[in-house]
């Protein structure tokens, strides 16, 4: 059910399954975005695509379940998934290909899902493949135009080039990046200067509104052109860190998007990630003094 006056948040991109050593669980980085945005009360959809196999009706219902939206179109290709192993509780993927996320089709109900979207997530992974890459960049360009267009950079083995990244952060107001994938961005555009300095500059360079920066188990800080948030992370006995991000992505945008100050939304951003690290998969229920705290 959609929510009345709720924020329309749209996440694009993989679905698939996360096959990790205690079982598979539903995941992708845009449908794991848009279901901490829907816990935080957006009216948040899915769009990707599944097979016409066990899979794929199998994560359909886990959507279901989890009362995701979605508009997820079926394929002749496989359902998605990726081989996930754990070291201290931090994941090492092995992403399968030329699976049904890699031909998510251009249609007439994302389309209209996306002309009233207030925000929208898209990564560089599921543009590995040319279809879904042209499709997927026709649906942001058809957007609102007023829309928070959030780029979570989600670097994967080789899938990205310096032409990719640069493409949508020119369609973007919200850029994310982690401490690991800095260094990648700074090799790719020859950026000098610390952190900070390279954070500073893609945020001027591609007059963007808000540069999130993780990293990790120490902090996170999210710039503007005027403001500075900086947050150590909470410490938390951890399960894995699966979702994690996407957590801490869906949370800030919607904080954002329901009208909280930067320091607000960063906190509930943060807290709700620290909370993920102690579950297992990243669409864990959320406790009741959770959504209390983040109301």
């Amino acid at each position: 059910m959609t929510k009345r006056n709720a924020p329309v948040v749209v996440g694009i991109g993989e679905l698939l399954w996360d096959m990790l050593p205690g079982g598979k669980r539903a995941g992708g980085a845009p449908v794991n975005f848009v279901y901490h945005a829907a816990q935080n009360g957006a009216e948040g959809y899915a769009i990707s695509a599944v097979g016409n196999d066990g899979f794929g009706r199998e994560i359909i219902a886990e959507l279901d379940k989890k009362n995701i939206l979605h508009i997820v179109e079926r394929s002749d290709y496989p359902t998605g998934y990726v081989d996930v192993t754990l070291e201290n509780g931090i994941p090492s993927y092995t992403i399968v290909e030329n699976v049904a996320w890699d031909h998510i089709p251009f249609t007439v109900r994302a389309q209209n899902v996306l002309r009233r979207a207030d925000a929208v997530c898209f990564g560089t992974l599921a543009l590995r493949h040319k279809e879904s890459r042209q499709n997927i960049l026709k649906l942001i360009d058809e957007s609102n135009p007023a829309a928070l267009k959030f780029f979570d950079i989600n670097l994967r083995r080789g899938y990205y080039s310096r032409e990719l990244v640069e493409e949508l952060l020119q369609k973007s107001s919200v850029f994310k990046i982690n401490d690991e994938e800095i260094l990648t961005v700074r090799s790719l555009f020859g950026l000098d200067g610390n952190d900070e300095e390279v954070c500073r500059l893609l945020l001027k360079k591609y007059n963007l509104r808000y540069l999130i920066f993780t990293a990790g188990e120490k902090y996170s800080i999210i710039y503007t052109a005027n403001e500075t948030s900086y947050l150590e992370t909470p410490q938390v006995k951890v399960a894995d860190t699966v979702g994690a991000g996407d957590a801490f992505s869906g949370t800030f945008i919607c904080g954002i998007l329901k009208g909280k100050s930067l320091r607000e939304a960063h906190q509930n951003a943060a807290d709700v990630a620290a909370y993920v690290c102690t579950q297992h998969g990243a669409w864990p229920d959320y406790p009741p003094e959770l959504k209390i705290k983040i109301s």
